[in-house]
């Protein structure tokens, strides 16, 4: 069920982009039909799912205007987005991440990053969120550019500590080499990835435990260690194994 703030950020999107259309579209003329791109020209007609997802996650070079596409397909891709409707996520990136949405208007921008972040703690409050939730986390994170806005709304309870876990399992094993765990982050990703293992190395050991992660709660202090220290640390010599 929607919470009243995401309903809210929700008939937001919708009161500021509703009609909004890119006027001379015509998409990419080998990948697209032409009755396809004509929804991108074409105010207040529902863009049929399968098309809405591949507009969304579309690449540049196959818009004529990119940004004023997005603004087409905001209202009706955001409810899509929460219904679960655009699935599967992790499999480019998403057009809000590519365009400057943040030099829009602030009618227009201050809607889309309130969406994204009532979205985010709306999912954090779900038994089984629409996506899996390091993608949810990391399509929100790409649009926004920053992991701090969601981490600094990631408050414990019972349910945003299971995902946590959830999260931590998948990101550990490229965290802990100093790597990159995103595969779509287009701009911020270099902030991003030393943020991340800082929070989690000050704010996640005391979660995990308490989700009865023992060895999951070790390896995330050890990101707050240089590379060095973190090999060197005595509890590889009893760890168990991993993937």
């Amino acid at each position: 069920m929607v919470v009243p703030a995401l309903d809210a950020a929700l008939a937001d999107i919708d009161t500021v982009f509703n009609g909004c259309t890119s006027p001379g579209e015509r998409a990419c003329g080998v990948c697209h039909l032409p009755e396809e791109a004509a929804y991108l020209r074409t105010p207040y007609t529902r863009v049929p799912t399968d098309v809405l997802r591949r507009y969304t996650f579309e690449v540049s070079d196959h818009f004529d205007d990119q940004a004023a596409a997005m603004r087409r397909l905001l209202p009706q891709g955001a409810r899509a987005l929460v219904a679960g409707e655009m699935e599967p996520l992790g499999l480019g990136f998403h057009g809000l991440a590519v365009v400057d949405w943040r030099s829009w208007p602030a009618e227009q921008s201050t809607p889309v990053e309130a969406f994204l972040l009532a979205w985010w703690r709306d999912v954090l409050t779900m038994p089984q969120p629409p996506y899996r939730i390091v993608e949810i986390f990391e399509l929100c994170a790409s649009v926004l550019r920053s992991v701090i806005p969601l981490l600094d709304r990631w408050h414990p309870n019972p349910g945003a500590d299971a995902q946590l876990a959830q999260c931590v399992d998948w990101w550990l094993e490229k965290l802990l080499v100093d790597d990159s765990p995103f595969g779509w982050f287009l701009h911020g990703e270099a902030a991003a990835v030393p943020e991340l293992r800082s929070w989690l190395s000050r704010h996640a050991p005391d979660r995990l435990r308490g989700q009865d992660q023992p060895h999951l709660a070790i390896r995330a202090e050890l990101l707050g260690l240089t590379y060095d220290e973190r090999w060197s640390h005595p509890y590889w010599a009893d760890a168990p194994a991993t993937n």
